[in-house]
């Protein structure tokens, strides 16, 4: 299965720089520091030019957050969601899913703007991204608006772009606020007619699903540790119901989530009893058991033997 790729600022800019032809110094924004984080604002028509070059945008994860007024027919795909906007479309995009936005004709305009969580980081603004209903797993990143709403909208980043290029010593205190309004927008939109594609969205969900779980491991440092261990912290991730999670792994794999979950982890767990000399209070840690008999009886039920009697 095709592992989803995770696009980084610095291979942002780089891919930037080849389709607009310009030198990524240029590319980014006067005066932008590492107290500040990260923001940058530009036109959906340059987008289009590498689209035209390179074929469609890839399903990817990206490395910071993405909202984009687009005008002209496209269709977004996120997680098990297929929304299809004839017109007008206003999209978030988080780091934790990936998304796939296709146009679907020629008369693509609008702009977005990108930002890192540092850049509206509670000390700076008092939001917490993730908290927000619009970047919340379930909820719908895709609005379809009027001609009337995208105008309004167009405005703010016209704004953005004229401030983003001033000298003005509090431009990216300003800048928060205009992103803040466009989140605070949004939220207070209805969501997109979602389409049903089952075989496209079952497809997704299994790869987003395995790039979920694969990414957790190698386990490399007894300081590492597992953060997603149950078919709910899975599906939450996702941004779909626990139950719809299992019935795509059951019908597709013969096996429920939290097989597929409990194999993987059984697997790395013989993987470090063999390979490593850490002691079996740390393996149990590394894999997220607060108690090493918690681990030891999840280990013997599935293997036959206790960990250490494995090692031997």
């Amino acid at each position: 299965m095709k592992k989803i790729k995770s696009t980084s600022l610095e291979e942002f800019y780089k891919e930037a720089a080849d389709f607009t032809g310009r030198d990524i110094e240029t590319l980014l924004p006067p005066g932008i520091n590492k107290e500040v984080g990260h923001f940058n604002v530009f036109d959906i028509s340059e987008t289009m030019k590498k689209m035209e070059r390179h074929g469609e945008m890839p399903y990817n994860r990206r490395a910071y957050y993405k909202i984009s007024l687009i005008r002209g027919k496209n269709r977004a795909e996120y997680a098990d969601k297929v929304i299809q906007v004839e017109k007008n479309a206003l999209l978030f995009a988080t780091p934790k899913v990936p998304y796939h936005w296709i146009p679907l004709d020629e008369n693509q305009a609008g702009s977005f703007c990108v930002f890192t969580d540092s850049f509206l980081d509670k000390n700076k603004s008092g939001v917490v991204l993730d908290k927000l209903p619009i970047f919340r797993s379930g909820g719908y990143p895709v609005f379809e608006i009027t001609d009337k709403q995208a105008e309004e909208l167009a405005i703010i980043f016209q704004k953005m772009e004229k401030e983003i290029a001033s000298d003005y010593e509090f431009k990216y205190d300003l800048l928060r606020n205009y992103v803040l309004e466009l989140i605070h927008y949004g939220q207070k939109l209805q969501p997109a007619t979602t389409l049903h594609s089952e075989h496209n969205a079952a497809e997704r969900i299994m790869t987003l699903f395995v790039e979920l779980l694969e990414r957790q491991f190698p386990i490399e440092s007894p300081n590492q540790r597992l953060h997603l261990k149950s078919a709910k912290e899975y599906a939450e991730r996702l941004a779909v119901h626990v139950n719809h999670l299992n019935k795509v792994l059951k019908e597709n794999t013969g096996k429920t989530t939290t097989d597929i979950i409990t194999n993987r982890i059984v697997k790395e767990a013989k993987i470090l009893l063999q390979q490593t000399d850490w002691t079996i209070s740390e393996v149990a840690f590394s894999l997220g058991y607060e108690e090493v008999a918690h681990f030891s009886n999840f280990f013997r039920k599935r293997v036959g033997m206790s960990p250490s009697g494995f090692r031997s």
